[in-house]
């Protein structure tokens, strides 16, 4: 008896399986609305949709926080998210010659290299709110993908300020948009840039096992002109894969 149902019990088994998928990517922008996003309090509309796409002016006045912040938390992830910079009217005096070891060069004076450019400013937080796993999205010629905060942290060991650093510039001129693929897994990111590996399996010790994910304001406005790096920033076609 026990042999003769077996064919039949691998077969249902089979069929379990070939029913059974991997989750779909999740909508957090779908083009019309943020509902899945908490706009911070007294922003008065500069976090907005403009013809399918989540526009902000770096002018959010929110006493507070000003980031777009997810409604929900996640775990382990892939984030597909389409991404320009609109403009740079702001120069930068003090961008750093990066290294590849994510150390700044120096010259023969021992002071660091400093290239004034013509820079805007923004980046995804990823699980965390304070700024340490933030992925940028700016104009140094380091290129987009990096993570400043583990990168800056002179505590970290060298590997993990190293594996921060994009390995390449994969960026497209500012205007164009930019595509990231982020997987986090447990404690280690990759980015995928424009379909170039800038960041792969970097190590972010420390990091929240859970947490929101958040578009990020950067940069002041004053007088009628900004006074840092401005997140002159759209998004689009924003969807996460959860993998926990």
């Amino acid at each position: 008896m026990t042999c003769r149902r077996l064919p039949l019990v691998l077969s249902l088994m089979s069929l379990a399986f070939v029913g059974a998928a991997p989750s779909d990517p999740i909508p957090l922008f779908d083009g019309s609305n943020l509902s899945k996003w908490i706009i911070p309090e007294g922003d008065n509309g500069h976090w907005k949709i403009v013809d399918g796409v989540i526009d902000y002016d770096a002018r959010s006045e929110a006493p507070g926080a000003k980031d777009l912040v997810t409604k929900d938390q996640f775990g382990d992830f892939v984030l597909s998210m389409e991404w320009r910079l609109k403009e740079t009217p702001y120069t930068n005096a003090n961008i750093p010659y990066v290294l590849p070891d994510g150390t700044h060069a120096k010259g023969v004076d021992g002071k660091e290299l400093k290239l004034s450019l013509p820079d805007s400013d923004s980046g995804v937080f990823l699980r965390d709110l304070k700024g340490k796993s933030q992925v940028n999205m700016w104009c140094w010629p380091i290129g987009s993908g990096e993570v400043y905060g583990y990168r800056m942290d002179k505590s970290m060991p060298a590997s993990v300020r190293k594996g921060v650093t994009p390995k390449t510039q994969a960026d497209k001129p500012v205007g164009e948009w930019n595509k990231f693929e982020i997987t986090l897994k447990g404690d280690r990111l990759t980015v995928v840039l424009n379909g170039v590996t800038v960041i792969e399996n970097a190590e972010l010790p420390g990091i929240p096992t859970r947490g929101p994910l958040a578009l990020q304001h950067h940069g002041g406005f004053k007088d009628g002109k900004y006074t840092g790096p401005p997140s002159l920033v759209q998004f689009r076609n924003i969807t996460i894969k959860p993998l926990d």
